[in-house]
């Protein structure tokens, strides 16, 4: 039985797409690492959060910063495979409402590609009660550039079938601040480039986005072709062997109070 703290799309989606979801996902700009050390004053002898931590493509990042890092994820197949490709990060089970860990006891917690699943009241609390005063609770999502033609088709291809899963895009995870102990947000933003074969950046993308993995086959049989019927009408793809989707990476971050 699925937790019902967790989104049936993310349950379904992820259980189902925990490979697919390593190759068509990018990675994360150079600049993430610096801001990791400066903004967030991630080191050795600070402990980190990865929460939502999925198969741990951010939580690399926050090991070499040197600091002890604590990845929480409440699927199992991602987390297997986040434990088995990262043994020297502790992997937990847990979500946003409810993370085993003891009150004060965190510098920084991350939700990468992951905190519109959970902009609430309940999880901002259980984030509070882990996070030492001072402390830092830090938001990341890779955004494909629609400001690009054929990326914006794209998105609207996914976008389509998205029904009420929960989208960073569309902004609802704002609504979840100001929050009581959290001062304001402070916003940067860097751009990347996703580059790889267009099975993996296109195509294996869009298969690991949790709705699309939840459909049933015939039905992401019908997005590939939506997908490939765009590939060849677009010169900028069509009959290249590798290509690059362009990416915006949002970071945010708020300080506890103490």
């Amino acid at each position: 039985m699925n937790d019902p703290l967790i989104h049936q799309a993310a349950a379904d989606g992820y259980k189902n797409a925990a490979d697919t979801y390593v190759r068509g996902r990018p990675d994360y700009p150079a600049e993430v690492d610096s801001w990791l050390r400066e903004e967030l004053g991630l080191k050795p002898g600070r402990v980190a959060v990865d929460l939502g931590a999925g198969t741990g493509k951010f939580t690399r990042r926050l090991l070499a910063t040197g600091a002890q890092v604590i990845a929480v994820e409440p699927v199992a197949a991602m987390r297997a495979r986040l434990a088995a490709a990262l043994p020297e990060a502790q992997a937990l089970n847990g979500t946003a409402e409810a993370i085993a860990l003891k009150d004060a006891s965190v510098d920084v917690l991350v939700c990468a590609q992951a905190f519109h699943w959970f902009a609430s009241t309940a999880a901002l609390d259980e984030i509070q009660r882990v996070l030492k005063p001072g402390g830092k609770l830090a938001l990341v999502w890779n955004l494909r550039d629609d400001r690009v033609p054929w990326v914006a088709h794209l998105d609207s291809i996914v976008n389509a079938l998205q029904g009420d899963t929960p989208r960073y895009y569309t902004g609802a995870w704002r609504q979840a601040f100001p929050h009581p102990g959290f001062g304001p947000l402070h916003e940067q933003h860097f751009s990347q480039g996703h580059s790889g074969t267009p099975e993996d950046v296109i195509f294996n993308r869009v298969r690991s986005t949790s709705f699309i993995a939840a459909l049933p086959q015939a039905e992401r049989d019908a997005v590939d072709r939506q997908i490939a019927a765009l590939i060849a009408s677009e010169p900028q793809l069509r009959g290249k062997s590798q290509i690059t989707v362009p990416y915006e990476t949002a970071a945010f971050y708020t300080v506890r109070q103490g």
